[in-house]
């Protein structure tokens, strides 16, 4: 009996925290090349199976709390998610501040066009993708007008503009969702104001409110690994910490992963600061001055230099190793490399390092299943001619 529920129940180990993990850990496919008639329903032993019940059956008890061990968030290789520029902006939720006609406006358009053309912005590396900047206070008179007296006719396809959207919760999800479909390579999308989508509601300016419509956004950003950058108000009241004047609770803040603060130092003046902080880049105050002529935002200087992180040694001896591409096992390449590790610990660091090794060394690294054991494959990402 219980080698014919064999032949009809697919094996299913723990998914892995929040949804994301894959469903083999460890595991991100399997690679192209090796036998793809792989059976592993044959292989289960008695033991396994009976696993296999339990764990179905606990996951079907309302109860059920899924946790993963310190073991399987190491077994798992996750998704890279590279900055936009880096040192300044990553994926994930963000707020801009600013007093009324600071200036805020024409700092997104700088960002939407510098990372919709690959150009970098001040001494910031850009990753070049799609950009859609929804500006909800315009027309699209004015941003032709803008943009041309920003960066006159030099022109791009990926800088994507709407002047009206529907509000979260009540269609926008729907139509950034749409568009992320049509324009796969999108990676910043500006949402100048927040207050244009933001539904109101009897508690919608409490901290739980506020809270709420981050949060909203911030779940969408973080399933497409995408940056939705939030342009808001500040208040005119001082405040002890400056991120305090943000317009609305400290909820906003509180569940964004970072902000930036837009402040001029007089009304009149051309002068500004731009104070940064967020949960994947230090704090930084960068000080900005306006063009005249052409409104843009260029950078004086900053108050910090950006620390870097040193090389890795492990890391740069498999880059400095790799030619084109590489298949084989962790022990073989503990051996290649001649390397003081384990096997399963070395797959374990570069599990932890897979976003590292596609962004700082252009490697795309996979650990996968086979029917002969676990395979490590290693490519590196071709520049575009």
């Amino acid at each position: 009996m219980v080698d014919e529920k064999r032949k009809t129940t697919v094996p299913i180990p723990p998914v892995g925290a929040d949804g994301e993990q894959p469903i083999l850990n460890n595991t991100t496919g399997i690679i192209s090349g090796e036998t793809p008639e792989i059976n592993y329903l044959d292989e289960i032993s008695e033991e396994d199976f009976q696993e296999i019940q339990r764990r179905l059956d606990r996951i079907s008890n309302p109860a059920y709390l899924h946790t993963v061990t310190l073991n399987e968030l190491y077994e798992t290789a996750y998704p890279s998610r590279p900055p936009i520029i880096d040192g300044l902006l990553y994926p994930g939720t963000y707020l801009l501040a600013g007093a009324p006609k600071v200036g805020k406006s024409f700092l997104v358009a700088q960002l939407a066009y510098h990372i919709s053309t690959g150009q970098a912005l001040w001494d910031y590396p850009v990753h070049k993708s799609t950009v859609l900047y929804l500006a909800l206070e315009d027309d699209y008179k004015r941003l032709q007008d803008r943009m041309f007296r920003m960066f006159g006719v030099d022109c791009t396809e990926e800088l994507h503009f709407a002047t009206c959207a529907k509000q979260i919760g009540s269609g926008l999800e729907d139509q950034l969702e749409l568009f992320l479909k049509e324009h796969p390579d999108t990676r910043l999308v500006i949402v100048d104001t927040l207050q244009k989508v933001r539904e109101v509601s009897g508690d919608a300016y409490s901290y739980s409110g506020d809270y709420e419509i981050v949060g909203k956004l911030k779940q969408f950003a973080d399933k497409y690994g995408i940056c939705l950058l939030l342009v808001h108000h500040t208040r005119k009241q001082p405040a002890s910490d400056k991120f305090e004047m943000i317009s609305g609770t400290t909820g906003l803040l509180g569940c964004a992963d970072g902000a930036f603060l837009l402040q001029k130092e007089r009304g009149t003046s051309l002068n500004a600061t731009l104070d940064i902080v967020g949960r994947d880049q230090e704090e930084q105050k960068l000080y900005l001055v306006r063009d005249r002529e052409r409104l843009i935002w260029e950078l004086d200087h900053a108050e910090a230099e950006v620390c870097e992180v040193p090389p890795d040694p492990i890391l740069e001896k498999l880059h400095g190793w790799l030619g084109a591409e590489w298949t084989g096992t962790a022990t073989e390449l503990v051996q290649i490399l001649n390397l003081e590790m384990k096997p399963n610990a070395f797959s374990r660091y570069l599990n932890v390092n897979t976003g590292r090794l596609e962004n700082e060394y252009r490697i795309v690294y996979q650990n996968a299943r086979t029917h002969s054991g676990r395979i490590v494959s290693l490519k590196r990402i071709q520049h575009s001619p």
